[in-house]
């Protein structure tokens, strides 16, 4: 699917994710002031006024990055420009002209691209009156906006759709299904490895320093002819340990994307040990009962690691997730890495189980004349069940005192119910409703 391309470039600080932002309509990157918060590239596929396109942010073209990775940056930078068919070019209509913008007008002569330039911070009538100073770098008049407040948004879509080249077949293709997952897991575990091993280019910047990442930056690919979406996530770190305000963003950001993800891959260094963070993140998937895939990464690096020793020991580690299955792969090499996939593609076939409400009943009811829960000075009762939802499975069960029946009971039924509707790989969530007993009235002569 060759949908037309938008990139939005710029100098530092000019406001371009925050017009990201505004374009989408939801916070997708990181908006903090200070240079170099985006450093890849992050793409959303949008629709408006009936056309269909890609929309991308990028980082800051000309920053002077204190952790070393401007080289990486500006090639991310690049391939943004060199494969779009429209360039949003944003100044700082607030701060002027800047030795920064004509560094980019420069490179954005040389590629000849169809290019809107945009001022972005424009919030007073003073300030739209003397955006004509732009008109000098030579790209046409600048379309006035305040990313912030949403002044000129409107505009500035209708220019964009009309600069847009000729529509084609491939904006009316039907949407189809995709598999969403997430990667996750602590800094430095390979997760962006992975991500461009998966999509067969450099599609996030990949370096050994720790918190490379910071967007959770979501790559749609292809895979035997079945499309994929995996979301990049920044190195989960422990609370205490967050630096500052992006560190507090990206944080956030990781765990959204284990929430608005079907399921999640949660990657460890076979060389590391399970840290605290790793628990934590293993913890807050079960929370939200999503399927996860254990996934050992580098063990190019580990020729000598027990596979069979190193699976025990995750079980112990991450009791929570003792149904979860596990692989090995090397994100670097790329063994293993295709069948991992086929595993996600398992684990939603299991996660859209449908359970008759018979044969639930009948499970529930076994499962129950074998084990009760601890009363608590009441006698537990379990009346019946019904599937309310799948992905994840979910069960409304009616019972007399749902107290009864959390913790370490639902736990059990959850076991029983994966064994018996071939399952055993996903998480089952159970709502516990209290059905009280109805009495009628006598009925008066």
């Amino acid at each position: 699917m060759n949908l037309p391309r938008i990139a939005i470039v710029g100098r530092p600080n000019v406001g371009k994710s925050s017009l990201f932002n505004r374009l989408v309509g939801r916070r997708v990157s990181i908006v903090e002031p200070t240079a170099g918060v985006t450093r890849d590239r992050v793409t959303v596929v949008m629709r408006h006024d009936g056309r269909r396109f890609e929309l991308t942010d990028t980082g800051g073209l000309g920053m002077v990055d204190e952790e070393q990775l401007k080289d990486h940056i500006d090639a991310q930078i690049a391939v943004a420009m060199a494969t779009a068919d429209l360039i949003l070019f944003v100044v700082d209509g607030k701060e002027g002209r800047v030795p920064g913008d004509d560094l980019v007008a420069r490179r954005l002569r040389r590629l000849n691209k169809k290019l809107l330039l945009v001022a972005n911070k424009v919030e007073t009538w003073l300030e739209e009156q003397v955006i004509a100073e732009w008109l000098r770098l030579g790209f046409g008049e600048p379309i006035a906006v305040s990313a912030r407040d949403g002044f000129g948004i409107t505009d500035l879509f209708t220019e964009l759709v009309t600069a847009l080249p000729p529509k084609t077949d491939a904006e009316d293709e039907p949407d189809v299904e995709v598999l969403k997952f997430a990667i996750v897991g602590k800094r430095n575990s390979g997760k962006s490895t992975l991500i461009n091993r998966l999509c067969g280019e450099d599609r996030v910047i990949v370096s050994e320093m720790p918190g490379t990442t910071r967007d959770a930056v979501d790559v749609e690919f292809q895979l035997g002819g079945r499309s994929l979406l995996a979301i990049d996530t920044a190195g989960v770190r422990k609370k205490k340990s967050v630096e500052h305000a992006i560190e507090m963003f990206s944080h956030a950001r990781s765990t959204e994307s284990i929430r608005r993800a079907q399921m999640v891959i949660h990657l460890f260094d076979v060389r590391d040990s399970v840290s605290q963070v790793d628990k934590s993140v293993a913890a807050y998937c079960v929370e939200h009962h999503k399927p996860v895939l254990l996934v050992g990464n580098k063990i190019d690096l580990a020729p000598d690691v027990d596979l069979k020793k190193w699976d025990t020991y995750m079980r112990q580690q991450l009791p929570g997730l003792d149904h979860a299955p596990i692989a090995f792969l090397s994100a670097k090499d790329g063994t293993n890495v295709g069948p991992v996939i086929e595993l996600l593609f398992e684990l939603q076939a299991q996660a859209r189980t449908e359970m008759s409400t018979g044969r639930l009943n009948a499970v529930l009811q076994a499962a129950r004349d074998k084990l009760l829960p601890q009363g608590r000075g009441r006698f537990p009762k379990l009346f019946y069940g019904t599937q309310i939802a799948t992905d994840p499975i979910t069960l409304l069960v009616f019972v007399n005192d749902p107290k009864l029946f959390d913790g370490q009971y639902e736990r059990y039924l959850s076991q029983v119910l994966r064994d018996n509707f071939n399952c055993p790989e996903v998480p089952i969530r159970l709502i516990f409703r209290r059905r009280d007993k109805i009495v009628l009235s006598d009925r008066k002569a």
